[in-house]
């Protein structure tokens, strides 16, 4: 990364965390992956519930095997080898009333709104209500102008590429494109726009100067 896009992260960054104040929210920017891994782990209580949900941007960053490490603490993983689908269900559930929810949105304005699209819902029903803090991983690629642009990039990119990766027979696995299908496997089923947290501070955005996730 060249230094032009390193001070506009730094820049966007700035702005976006002024914004999330105004929201209830807090922010912080990390230059890089290593630095907000080690920032991260240091806001995680020891002897806390830790809820995994499903980002690319946390495992990117080797994040997991060190939480499971911090004495105390227990992870809700509804990711673990060899789960099935219905028994994933029932962590899901029990992650609403982690100590902790660590995850990514799909996309983040320049004037702190959160926007997510999901497929089970049980991600941004936990960003909305039920953890008592929320750690959101947001690489600065996934920085947008506004809603209306945020929507058109999970559509037409994150999901997709999220598809593709979880072998989803949809179409948009197949060819890359979003056709709003109604194949049984879609992922593309509830929308969220976090525009204010009531619980002053319960939302923690951390971002970060590299592309993380999709």
């Amino acid at each position: 990364m060249d230094s032009h896009q390193v001070k506009w992260n730094e820049q966007a960054a700035q702005k976006i965390i002024l914004q999330l104040g105004k929201r209830g929210m807090e922010g912080s920017y990390a230059a890089n992956a290593a630095q907000a891994r080690d920032e991260i782990m240091a806001m995680i209580p020891q002897g806390s519930t830790v809820y995994r949900c499903g980002s690319m941007s946390a495992v990117s960053m080797d994040l997991w095997p060190r939480i499971a490490k911090i004495p105390g603490v227990v992870v809700i993983d509804p990711f673990q080898p060899g789960l099935s689908f219905e028994d994933s269900l029932e962590p899901r559930r029990k992650g609403l009333l982690a100590d902790v929810m660590i995850t990514s949105t799909n996309a983040i304005t320049l004037d702190g709104k959160l926007v997510n699209l999901d497929g089970l819902g049980n991600r941004v029903a936990a960003m909305i209500f039920g953890p008592k803090k929320v750690i959101l991983i947001v690489g600065m690629n996934k920085v947008v102008p506004d809603v209306e642009t945020a929507m058109a990039r999970i559509k037409h990119y994150s999901a997709p590429v999220n598809a593709i990766r979880m072998n989803i027979q949809t179409p948009c696995a197949e060819n890359g494109i979003c056709v709003d299908c109604q194949a049984p496997g879609r992922i593309c089923n509830i929308w969220s726009v976090i525009e204010r947290q009531r619980i002053k501070g319960r939302i923690h955005v951390k971002l970060v100067g590299e592309d993380l996730g999709y």
